[in-house]
């Protein structure tokens, strides 16, 4: 019983950015930046998106759908957010990887709810390697609920 309460408590460690994450940055194939906002956000409500980010003291609104809100003008053109299933938001930001800010962070927020992310320009991983991550700690996980659910 020990050993489970252990091992739950590993794998609670290990997994634990795999459930919350609630916002990615990664560089798709022909260079774009793609931030997605996985917030989820209040059902039965109409969901507004806000896409910013800051890098020392200067902090910019890439995109947002919400009145009152105007983005920043060398953003107007090549920002582009679409709707994630089952919930969020996708800024695509397109020619802008050698302009970014060495250290940033990403902001976003759907309807109130916000989450942040810090990435630095040198280390931004490629979209695919997010969803090879994602899909591998998910068969790390069934695995291991396998072999636990056996040695009971």
């Amino acid at each position: 019983m020990l050993q489970h309460l252990f091992l739950f408590s590993v794998l609670g460690v290990l997994l634990r950015p795999v459930w919350c994450d609630s916002i990615t940055v990664c560089e798709e194939d022909d260079g774009d930046l793609r931030v997605d906002c996985l917030v989820k956000a209040e059902p039965n409500k109409i969901s507004s998106y806000e896409f910013s980010w800051s890098s020392g003291s200067k902090q910019a609104l890439i995109n947002a759908n919400v009145s009152g809100l105007a983005a920043e003008a060398e953003f107007r053109k090549v920002s582009h957010v679409t709707e994630v299933e089952p919930h969020g938001y996708r800024l695509t930001l397109s020619g802008y990887r050698d302009k970014l800010p060495h250290n940033t962070t990403y902001m976003c927020k759907i309807t109130g709810e916000g989450a942040s992310i810090n990435v630095e320009r040198d280390h931004l991983v490629p979209c695919g390697a997010v969803s090879v991550l994602l899909k591998r700690s998910w068969i790390f996980a069934m695995l291991v609920f396998l072999q636990l659910h056996a040695l009971t």
